[in-house]
């Protein structure tokens, strides 16, 4: 290892040795614990020619991220991984008229589209991982996406390749006057041209029978009448070359679209009509099963999912077209052909959009499988065609449980693809076993119908051994044949399509906990921290920009743009930590959690449920408990306990830490960061100017510790808001804490008593039906949510939490109430990350609506959060985080009002603006 390393640095490569399995993983590849020797991210082509002629050297095999390489196999043994995603990643050129782009293989799908979209053009195949996936990855699979019936696979959207050979030669394909050409690989071609010369018959009758026969290499493109190398290097799955360019085409969109919604009674019937569907001519085609949108309902609630028609499978059908009237006449045409038990036609955008993120979050929606146990990938998009769909999809229910498993099955009916999950028993003895029993078994039943093993993910290291139950063995000879014309020393992702691993080798077991002591009680995950940590199985979306969407998930790896920041590879940690294989201690663990801001964008943004912020509180709890921690636990973490000694003399304690000399050494004494800004204790803490008045009716206003002590002009406004409402607001009896600040340093077992003697003082008022109304979200949060993992089975807890309310919620509920007329103010709103993921923040978009205020909604994170910012060490990315939303929306409203309920975002304006900034209470208190 310590060789190849040098040789690469010696080569003035950029390198990051020993990456592990901490970060080199996606989809099916989560499965597999293979960790690469090193990673190198190489800035230009002469440095992935630099890695190759290394690899060549050492005999080490490459791989690649964001460049040639299936999903399935990104994880490689003991070699070099050529990561693209920080440096190869730029469009280069948009040409509308030609409609082609030129991009480097790490460039991501949307940001081609970004780049495309003002030409008034796009990039086709728009697969459901399109704000993530790079178009190198999409090349290396041959990705589809969700409107390929109308704009086909990445194979035929790709005009030309520029790429490396494992020797490191450069050559290049595309078409001239649509004619395919060749250059700089005379000898490759003639290598390739007589291995197709020598098994014909095969290639002209195995391949091409359906547009989903995905698995396997391309070779009737290489047949004599046609010779393509373009098309048969897509879905290679980066085995044959290294991708350095790619021109790609481009479409128009249509300006129209409509949906139309149909009810079957089961998934098989969905499947059955989906030709029919198909002969309406849809741009997409996509099915989904109850038992999926079951899981997002016990997710994300009700609501989650718009209303459907009645059945318990649907398809959800695009129609396109240049005018309005043509488009709705066909979806009112299709609606009422009786295909179904029920139709919906749906012409609201908005509505539209919400039902295409339900099948874009599937992937993740299906790592929850319907028994409620973790469902893993390995089986996830094999394909038959279309007019067999319905049949697969019975018998395949009938293996599945055959084998005492569950499943939600959805994808891409009009294409005959189905995607799926599966609740493999992994964490039991034997689980292993089963899995290769099942896998077989499923790709005989494929086989059986003429079908693909994989339809747009490739074959990768779950499924290149089972590829003979798909093709003949000659076939499987061909393949190897092509392989070797190309890479004849097999650096290239071995052990995928070619000389397979076996699909077992080198599985990651799930595992249980070993140790029970665990503070948080997981109640998800019958208490399993292991079942806990494996929710996360790869799908990525941690590494998306989610901000058009509202989210908030992953800040800190879209400040850094590195794995382990993200929650993908935060959950990868742990799982080793689950395995026995890495302590809570170690230090790999708490540098992948470090810069975890525990916004809790991921509980709710993530859609297979990891909630990061919880097993970080733990991996502190378990650290430390019993030892000596940070200096930041003992003052940050105990926060309220200061305040309220501060709360005896606050001129003093002010005074403390704006002394000159005095104050910087104080804050590095207690692990504050010099740079940032001291906030104020209040003269006069609201507790103890509050008075209580007669009438109204009474709610428990709980006064957290920041509103108490830094601003008490909060709660005094949330007061006055209240009582103008009819509302009576009186304090709990007694001093009550939700405990937050020692949550989030991992100091739960006094959290658990701080929790314990506030439920005792708030529980009598909410078994009487007194709301108990919040100021600060992340404390609201702490007793709606995190109240049910400190305290499980707790009646008076759960009591508790049912009562507590926002301000928002109380208001919004409050027969009578009218909201003041604020239609001549405008508003950028920063919604706490904790009132995003936990308490939701809909009801307060909806509040404000009602003034007629005009409000920008930010997404992301302020980049504070809590304790987070302020600690030494995590400025400059609590900064950088500020900078993806928060900072360009205030610096393009000077004049607007800023909305922050959350005291650390407030303080994040303040000390990045200099900017004032209100809670809602204060706007509604004008």
């Amino acid at each position: 290892m310590t060789d190849v390393v040098a040789a690469l640095e010696k080569a003035g490569l950029e390198v990051r040795a020993d990456a592990g399995t901490r970060g080199m993983y996606a989809s099916d590849a989560s499965l597999y614990r293979i960790p690469p020797l090193a990673v190198v991210r190489p800035r230009h082509v002469d440095e992935v020619a630099a890695t190759l002629a290394v690899a060549r050297e050492t005999g080490v095999p490459v791989t690649s991220r964001g460049a040639g390489t299936s999903v399935a196999g990104n994880a490689v043994g003991r070699g070099i991984v050529l990561d693209f995603s920080r440096h190869l990643n730029r469009v280069l050129s948009v040409d509308p008229e030609a409609r082609t782009a030129v991009v480097e293989p790490g460039t991501v799908h949307a940001v081609l589209q970004k780049a495309a979209t003002p030409h008034g053009v796009r990039f086709g195949p728009d697969p459901s991982t399109h704000p993530r996936c790079t178009i190198g990855g999409m090349i290396g699979n041959n990705a589809c996406g969700s409107r390929s019936l109308a704009y086909g696979r990445t194979s035929d959207n790709v005009a030309g390749l520029s790429l490396l050979t494992a020797s490191g030669k450069s050559f290049s394909t595309g078409y001239d006057s649509g004619a395919p050409f060749v250059r700089g690989a005379d000898d490759l071609v003639d290598d390739v041209r007589a291995v197709l010369g020598r098994h014909l018959a095969t290639a002209r009758t195995e391949f091409d029978r359906f547009g989903r026969q995905v698995s396997g290499y391309a070779v009737h493109h290489l047949l004599p009448e046609r010779f393509d190398l373009t098309q048969a290097l897509v879905g290679s799955e980066g085995t044959l070359a290294v991708i350095t360019e790619a021109t790609v085409k481009l479409v128009v969109d249509a300006p129209v679209r409509v949906v139309v919604v149909l009810g079957f009674a089961d998934i098989v019937a969905a499947g059955e009509a989906s030709p029919s569907v198909v002969a309406h001519g849809p741009t997409s085609c996509e099915g989904l099963d109850s038992r999926l949108l079951d899981v997002l309902r016990a997710r994300r609630g009700p609501d989650a999912v718009p209303a459907l028609p009645r059945g318990r499978a649907w398809l959800f059908v695009e129609l396109a077209g240049d005018d309005a009237g043509e488009v709705e006449a066909r979806a009112r045409k299709l609606a009422g052909d009786g295909i179904g038990e029920d139709a919906l036609v749906v012409t609201d955008p908005a509505t539209q959009a919400r039902l295409w993120r339900i099948r874009e979050d599937g992937a993740g929606l299906a790592g929850r499988a319907p028994s409620d146990r973790p469902a893993w990938p390995g089986w996830e998009d094999a394909a038959v065609p279309p007019q067999k769909l319905g049949a697969y999809l019975a018998r395949f229910d009938e293996l599945v449980a055959s084998y005492d498993m569950t499943s939600a099955p959805f994808g891409h009916f009009g294409d005959g693809c189905m995607h799926v999950r599966l609740d493999l028993p992994l964490d039991q003895p034997g689980g292993t076993k089963i899995m290769r029993e099942f896998l077989t078994d499923a790709a005989k039943l494929v086989g059986e119908f003429g079908g693909s093993l994989s339809g747009e993910h490739g074959d990768g290291r779950a499924r290149s051994e089972l590829l003979p139950h798909m093709y003949s063995p000659d076939a499987i000879a061909l393949f190897g044949a092509v392989k070797h014309a190309f890479d004849p020393d097999n650096l290239l992702n071995p052990g995928v399509l070619v000389d397979p691993d076996p699909i077992d080798a080198d599985v990651r077991p799930a595992g249980r906990f070993p140790i029970k002591a665990l503070a948080m009680a997981y109640p998800h995950d019958d208490g399993d921290l292991g079942q806990a940590v494996h929710r996360c199985t790869g799908v990525g979306k941690c590494r998306a920009d989610n901000s058009a969407a509202g989210g908030v998930m992953c800040p800190s790896y879209l400040a850094t743009r590195e794995e382990k920041d993200s929650t993908r590879g935060r959950a990868r940690v742990l799982q080793e930590v689950v395995r026995g294989e890495l302590s809570f201690a170690d230090p790999h663990v708490h540098d992948a959690m470090d810069l975890c801001l525990a916004c809790k964008g991921c509980a709710s943004d993530c859609p297979t449920g990891i909630d990061m912020a919880t097993y970080k509180s733990e991996v502190l709890h378990q650290t430390y408990r019993g030892k000596l921690r940070p200096r930041s636990h003992y003052t940050l973490g105990k926060l309220p306990f200061w305040a309220r000694l501060a709360g005896w003399a606050p001129r003093l304690a002010n005074l403390g830490v704006r002394l000159p000399g005095v104050g910087k050494i104080a804050l590095w004494l207690a692990g504050v960061d010099g740079r940032r800004s001291v906030p104020a204790f209040a003269r006069k803490p609201f507790r103890r100017t509050f008075a209580p008045a007669p009438g109204g009716t009474p709610v428990i206003l709980f006064a957290d510790s920041f509103s108490d002590a830094f601003s008490p002009e909060v709660a005094e406004s949330t007061v006055r808001v209240l009582r103008a409402a009819g509302y009576e607001p009186r304090l709990p009896s007694g001093s009550v804490c939700c405990g937050l600040t020692w949550i989030t340093t991992g100091q739960l077992d006094a959290a658990k008593k701080i929790l314990t003697r506030t439920v005792a003082a708030l529980a009598p008022d909410a078994r009487e039906g007194i709301p108990i109304v919040g100021i600060e979200p992340s404390c609201t949060a702490v007793l709606r949510s995190d109240i049910h993992e400190l305290l499980p089975g707790d009646a008076d807890a759960a009591a508790v939490a049912s009562s507590v309310k926002t301000l928002a919620e109380l208001l919004s509920a409050t027969p009578g109430w009218t909201p003041p007329d604020l239609s001549d103010v405008e508003v950028v709103a920063q919604p706490h990350c904790h009132h995003h993921a936990v308490l939701g923040w809909k009801t307060d978009a909806d509040l404000l609506a009602s003034t007629g205020a005009t409000v920008t909604r930010l997404a992301g994170c302020c980049g504070l959060a809590g304790n987070f910012g302020v600690e030494i060490g995590h400025y400059e990315v609590s900064v950088a985080v500020a900078e993806q939303n928060l900072l360009p929306a205030l610096d393009a409203t000077p004049g607007a009002v800023v909305l922050a309920d959350g005291f650390s975002c407030r303080t994040q304006v303040a000390d990045l603006r200099d900017r004032p900034s209100l809670h809602l209470a204060q706007l509604l208190d004008r």
